[in-house]
């Protein structure tokens, strides 16, 4: 059992998410997993908000989530996701299985939250088979140096990921996915909410690649 508990950002989150998605997280959601087929590993699902975006082709998704309340919000939407859903407890980390067992992993709004990024990618490496692909929907570090790229370094210094059950608003997510071995093949930068000057504002949505001689 993973056993993470943060249950005032769980509370939160499961209202805040909602309200994002509203706001046109839903839409970057469905681009994230649109063309996806057979089965998938999500890590980091969260209350199951990527459920519903799903398309049929999938057979199977494995939805990761470690933190207790959360899960529990991911097991009430799995009957209603458009594919057969299975949420389980884990780490990103240790991610519960085989090697080159999944078609496709799916993260979004977690890499910024694990604690070792780098152990993360790895696994999810070690999951996918050759050809396998990584889809991801994440905060990063702002693209260019200056007064945001500041207000990060200091947010993740302080209290941003106290509150955030973690989540840390200056990595370098896209190096980081290139680093664990993957071969970015789409991405698309954007602010959320756009115009934002918040921390958390700079957002990548993106398609790699684990090298091999298959593919979706």
């Amino acid at each position: 059992m993973a056993a993470v508990s943060h249950p005032v950002f769980a509370r939160v989150y499961e209202r805040l998410s909602v309200a994002m998605d509203r706001a046109g997280t839903a839409e970057h959601r469905r681009s994230v997993v649109a063309g996806l087929s057979g089965r998938v590993i999500e890590i980091g699902a969260g209350n199951g908000r990527m459920f519903s975006h799903y398309p049929p082709a999938v057979t199977e998704v494995v939805a990761v989530e470690p933190e207790r309340r959360l899960r529990a919000a991911a097991v009430r939407a799995a009957p209603s996701a458009p594919v057969p859903v299975t949420v389980v407890d884990g780490l990103a980390e240790a991610l519960p299985a085989g090697d080159g067992e999944f078609d496709a992993a799916v993260v979004a709004l977690v890499l910024c939250t694990v604690p070792d990024e780098a152990a993360a990618l790895a696994e999810i490496n070690r999951v996918l088979r050759p050809g396998g692909h990584l889809r991801f929907f994440e905060h990063v570090a702002a693209e260019t140096p200056g007064g945001l790229r500041r207000v990060q370094r200091l947010s993740d210094a302080t209290l941003w990921p106290k509150l955030f059950a973690g989540c840390h608003t200056g990595r370098d997510t896209v190096a980081a996915i290139a680093a664990a071995g993957f071969v970015i093949e789409e991405l698309h930068r954007f602010r959320f909410p756009a115009g934002s000057n918040s921390p958390s504002s700079p957002c990548v949505v993106g398609r790699a690649i684990r090298p091999g001689p298959a593919s979706l």
